[in-house]
This record gives structure tokens, sequence and C-alpha cells, in this order.
């Protein structure tokens, strides 16, 4: 095991992430729901929402780190990466779900991950309105809000025909790959939309069995990657392969409904 993946690091590493997501909560909250709120869009030929709190977010998150763990390097979406020396960088996500921020819908969430050259092995997915933290680490899965804190552990293997299958926009990416998606989502007994980083969260939580999205980035996928994980579930590209660097994602409860689906996706083609 790696020093940093030791439970002694992964203690300390825990602190310094919980911390971030309190600073992430202060920062979203005092713009949720706000008549304030507006949005620039960061593509001129369509809507890609940045605002205040993402900012706020992200700025907050980075002026502890660099207070807490300037040895570190940091990815995070709206401020770009910058080097550590640690051989440890932390991929923040300030608000993953911008449209459902702006929306009001509380769906959206702060994700924060710790990642290795082996890729993320600490992940919180934090939802700071309900007040929900989904964590994963090396020993731990756990999730704590308003019900209290309790395991976190995927579903057990189950037929396509009675799983539950998420994903975020309808379209989801490509011709291709939204045709091979829906080939899929078509074997499934219910498909949902629309529920960006909470969608993992519930398959941590064993309340779904699959999330399938195209099109993601880094900073998209490394905490819920680490959460998943830790739970026993299982986060590939639809190739099987890893997915720390995003693009065509697949998050599943278990081996078997997992490697039921991929057969599926495989079907789109190369990206």
């Amino acid at each position: 095991m790696r020093a940093h993946r030791a439970p002694g690091a992964v203690s300390g590493h825990l602190a310094v992430a919980n911390a971030l997501a309190d600073a992430a909560r202060t920062a979203t909250l005092a713009w949720f729901r706000r008549p304030a709120l507006s949005a620039d869009s960061k593509e001129s030929d369509r809507f890609d929402p940045v605002t205040e709190g993402d900012r706020a977010a992200e700025d907050a998150m980075r002026d502890l780190l660099a207070r807490l763990r300037p040895q570190d390097g940091i990815l995070g979406e709206e401020r770009g990466s910058s080097q550590g020396s640690s051989g440890l960088t932390w991929i923040l996500d300030p608000i993953d779900g911008t449209r459902g921020f702006l929306s009001g819908t509380p769906t959206w969430g702060v994700l924060i991950a710790l990642a290795d050259s082996q890729g993320p092995f600490l992940g919180i997915i934090d939802q700071p309105y309900i007040g929900e933290r989904f964590t994963g680490a090396p020993g731990l899965a756990e999730v704590s809000g308003p019900m209290g804190t309790a395991a976190l552990a995927t579903r057990a293997a189950r037929p396509l025909s009675e799983a539950i299958i998420f994903t975020t926009f309808p379209e989801v990416g490509t011709p291709a790959e939204a045709e091979a998606f829906h080939r899929l989502a078509g074997q499934c007994r219910l498909l949902r939309y629309g529920m960006d980083c909470y969608a993992y969260a519930l398959l941590a939580a064993g309340q779904i069995d699959l999330v399938v999205e195209a099109g993601l980035q880094t900073y998209d996928i490394a905490a819920p990657i680490a959460v998943i994980e830790a739970a026993g579930g299982i986060v590939t590209d639809w190739t099987g392969g890893p997915a720390h660097q995003g693009g065509r994602v697949i998050a599943a409860a278990n081996a078997t409904i997992h490697a039921e689906a991929l057969k599926l996706l495989s079907l789109a083609g190369e990206p």
C-alpha cells in the first residue's frame, strides 16, 4: 500500500477534504436560490453556465489548500490546474450541476477528490442544501446527513430488466452514443434524467443500478469513482477501461450488471 493510502495518512486527507467541503457549502449556499444569482456561458455556441457560486466555492477551496496542503497539485473546473510536488492532486468541481443550481433544484453537488498516479482514491460528493455528504476512501464508505450517518453499499446483482438507470441529458452525447445508451436503457425497468452528480451518490447508497454518461471531464467523475468504488461498485469507460480522464463513463452497482451493460454500450464504436 502506498504511504498516502495508509490509514493514518487517509485520516489526514479526510480532515482536509471535509474542511474543503465545509468551505464550499458556505460559498455555494450564499448564492443558491438567491434572486441576484446570474450566469455566464463558457461556450459561445451553447449554454454552458458558470455562476458566482461556482467561482466562490472553488476560490474558497483553493485558499484552504494553499494554507493546508501547499505541496499538493490542484485541478479545478473553473480555475484550471496547478502543479504540486507531493504526487497528489486535489480535483475540484465546485458545483457539479450548475444548470440545477440555477434552477433551484437540490441535485447539484460539490465534488472533491484526491488522486495519485493510479487515480482517485478519496472522494466526497456533497449536497449543501440537503446537508448530505457521501464519502469514499480506503476503508471508508459512508453518508452523513439529516438522517444521521450510515454505511454506503451498492446494490446486489439483478437482471437488467429490474435495473434503474440514470443519465443527465436525454441526448447523452453524439448520435451514436445516444443510440447505444437508449439500447441499454430500453432493457432496464426505469430510466431517469437530470440528476448530475447526485445520481452517482444514489448508486453508492444502493438506490439505483447504473449511471451512464458521455463527454465527461476528469473533475466530473474523479470523486464519484472514489465514492462508488469504496461502496463496492465499479466505474469504467464504455470499453471497461479506466474512466479517470472522463469521456464515456459507466458506473455500475456490481460486476454482473456492469458486464451486461458493457455488451450493449460497446456497440457505440470509437468516440
